[in-house]
């Protein structure tokens, strides 16, 4: 469940401790500034602070069950972003009881922030006496791979450590509490038909929060599939994927928002469907495997403790399932919890439901919408949603076949995957045509007209024989 992250931070793959005095020839793993910590913090507090003050004017304003809604949609994420990081770096079984009161303050990401430039500042400072030795593979070059050899000091695996900490509570705060917040927050701006500027920049900084952590979905999945290889990212292939998903959350946001503002009474058995079925699926899936219940999640944790979070992990997943595609598919019986293989038939099923449930979202939308909608072109504003739903697959393809790090590896490509999707989909949407009694009574009779006009060949053939024979006599 750490990932390889906390691998890392553990020595990784192949570590050897040795003395700084007595290293082979071996690369220095040079300190990476941890920008990826200091966005997700921002990011956090930005929505806190907006979060607050637009419940604040919902309040002031009279709109109790709005502000009720905001107030939850802030708190709840915070609370479990919390959590998060005091499991991941197991504060509960150390001595640090003002760390632990600065979480309860929700003051915790502002903590570690601080604890993670502190490292990152002194790391050069200080001469450490022994450092891990990390092996590992190079991503394939004409056929052939290496293994390199690559030095970690004591900072760089506290740096490893938090790094996936932040990772994981970005993505917890993007769809336990960024998603709900920004459909909630333009559901109350249709209804009012004003947003005011407060709102927007709150709607703003709540979509980038989302993209961000399916952003970190996405890093966190190729690291884990890809843990004994060293890997390098380029910025083409983080353009494609956080258009991908700009195009994927904001149209899913926009269509959720549209059906639940004229079929109010639909929406929660619409959302609960979707949550459910995701929800169970991964455990459908080990109840199927027959697989012993895992016990290897944290040696600290009981049963009751890991059956809790196995239901939260599988809650995530299915929360961000209902905006856009995870990344990272759960397995419940490996010892990963994470499938490390790559699914495309998966990938294609997926956004082929997800594209035919939005459009008949929107369809219902238009067969129902209300006054509301007087100035709005509705056919308009369908084809473009539909449009950009589908220039989010567009990307999709565009990361998995050209920008993805380790394409090289794929035993199939992605457009091979969808190629053969398609055609099972063709081959089930095309029904056989079974022959009726006509058409049987006249196959038999075609037959046995073939077959009489045969004999009749054959008897004229050998009538001609027999002719030739007596003239020839």
């Amino acid at each position: 469940m750490m990932g390889p992250d906390m691998q890392a931070a553990g020595g990784g793959h192949g570590r050897v401790c040795q003395p700084l005095c007595s290293l082979p020839a071996a690369q220095s793993v040079s300190m990476k500034f941890p920008g990826s910590v200091l966005l997700s913090v921002v990011l956090f507090v930005s929505e806190t602070v907006t979060a607050l003050y637009v419940s604040s004017t919902y309040s002031s304003a009279g709109d109790r069950t709005w502000h009720s809604l905001t107030l939850l949609f802030c708190l709840l994420p915070c609370v479990l972003v919390q959590l998060s990081l005091i499991f991941i770096h197991r504060d509960l079984s150390k001595d640090r009881p003002l760390v632990l009161l600065l979480h309860l303050l929700q003051l915790g990401p502002l903590v570690r922030c601080i604890e993670v430039f502190y490292i990152y500042f002194r790391a050069g400072k200080v001469e450490e006496p022994y450092v891990s030795i990390t092996r590992k593979r190079q991503l394939p070059k004409g056929g052939f791979t290496e293994e390199v050899e690559k030095e970690v000091g004591q900072a760089e695996r506290k740096l490893y450590t938090h790094r996936s900490a932040f990772s994981r509570s970005s993505v917890i705060q993007a769809f336990l509490g960024s998603a709900p917040q920004l459909t909630l927050q333009l559901y109350i701006s249709v209804l009012k038909q004003n947003v005011s500027v407060s709102v927007r920049v709150f709607m703003c900084i709540s979509l980038l929060s989302i993209v961000y952590g399916a952003l970190r979905c996405n890093i966190l999945a190729i690291k884990i599939k890809y843990d004994d290889y060293d890997i390098s990212i380029r910025p083409s292939a983080y353009l494609c994927i956080f258009l991908w998903r700009s195009f994927e959350i904001a149209t899913r946001v926009i269509v959720l928002v549209l059906f639940s503002s004229v079929l109010q009474i639909w929406t929660l058995p619409v959302v609960l469907s979707n949550f459910v079925v995701f929800f169970f699926y991964p455990w459908i899936l080990f109840w199927q495997s027959k697989s012993p219940f895992p016990e290897n999640i944290e040696k600290a944790l009981s049963r009751v403790g890991t059956s809790i979070v196995l239901c939260f992990l599988t809650f995530l997943y299915a929360g961000i399932n209902i905006f856009c595609w995870s990344a990272v598919q759960l397995k419940l019986n490996d010892p990963d919890l994470i499938n490390k293989s790559q699914n495309w038939y998966r990938m294609a099923v997926y956004y082929m439901v997800r594209f035919i449930e939005n459009a008949a979202l929107l369809l219902l939308w238009y067969i129902y919408k209300t006054d509301v909608y007087m100035y709005v072109c509705a056919p308009l504003l369908v084809l473009q949603l539909l449009i950009a739903y589908c220039m989010a697959v567009l990307f999709m393809l565009v990361f998995y076949q050209f920008c993805h790090p380790c394409k090289k590896l794929f035993s199939s490509s992605i457009s091979q995957g969808l190629l053969y999707c398609f055609k099972f989909l063709c081959y089930l949407c095309i029904p056989s045509k079974a022959p009726n009694k006509g058409d049987k009574f006249g196959a038999k009779l075609s037959n046995s007209s073939d077959i009489s006009e045969h004999m009749k060949a054959v008897d004229s053939q050998n009538g001609n024989t027999q002719v030739d024979g007596s003239t020839s006599a």
